[in-house]
């Protein structure tokens, strides 16, 4: 049987996304131990390929430049530590917890296992965007802030329905007091400079939560 006749294997590409999945994670790696270390002005797009091994080209395709990776961390980091997104299990805690405290303390919970993720990327996008000096990173630091308090929005809309507020509070102050309880200032101050343990973090989160909302 010739080689034209035989039936043709269909592509299997599963092989080949795993290997591009696992070098934008080395990259993401490298370019987030990078950025802590050095800061933002000072890691070049060429040594995170360098340290990667891969070419700049291959970075700049992935992802367009330093603010660019810069996001894509932040967006790594917001995921959390566990196998399912931080966010995805939020959902599910706001539909299946039994009453507000328990939800609360959900909140709190997951708030210290992000924060310790996202807190120095945030200091790292403030720092690079103050003074207006880097307009791109500017442009991050908004969008960081926006999509932030779209999520306390979202979250203030579910315990309004499921009729966790105190009465007559609006979806508005609700959203703006988680807001700012989940702050990376908040994590700043109370771990990283007054060395709080997270499960300290996580109880006075969602008792801040309870008491200013309920």
């Amino acid at each position: 049987m010739s080689t034209t006749s035989k039936e043709r294997r269909p592509y299997d590409a599963t092989a080949r996304r795993t290997r591009a999945v696992r070098r934008r994670d080395g990259i993401l790696e490298h370019a987030r131990g990078m950025f802590l270390a050095n800061g933002y002005g000072s890691t070049t797009v060429g040594a995170i390929a360098s340290a990667s091994g891969v070419s700049p080209e291959m970075v700049y395709k992935a992802f367009g430049g330093k603010p660019g990776i810069v996001m894509a961390i932040f967006e790594r980091s917001l995921l959390g530590s566990a196998p399912a997104p931080a966010e995805e299990r939020s959902d599910i805690a706001q539909l299946e917890a039994p009453d507000a405290r328990a939800l609360f303390r959900r909140f709190g919970e997951l708030s210290a296992e992000v924060a310790p993720l996202t807190a120095p990327m945030m200091r790292l996008i403030r720092d690079a965007a103050a003074g207006g000096g880097d307009s791109a990173m500017a442009a991050v630091l908004r969008d960081v802030e926006l999509e932030r308090y779209r999520r306390m929005r979202h979250n203030a809309e579910v315990l309004q329905k499921r009729g966790f507020l105190a009465p007559g509070m609006t979806t508005d102050h609700a959203a703006d007091v988680m807001w700012f309880y989940t702050a990376d200032d908040v994590f700043h101050n109370l771990v990283e400079s007054r060395h709080w343990s997270l499960d300290s973090y996580a109880d006075f989160i969602a008792n801040a939560l309870a008491s200013a909302l309920l």
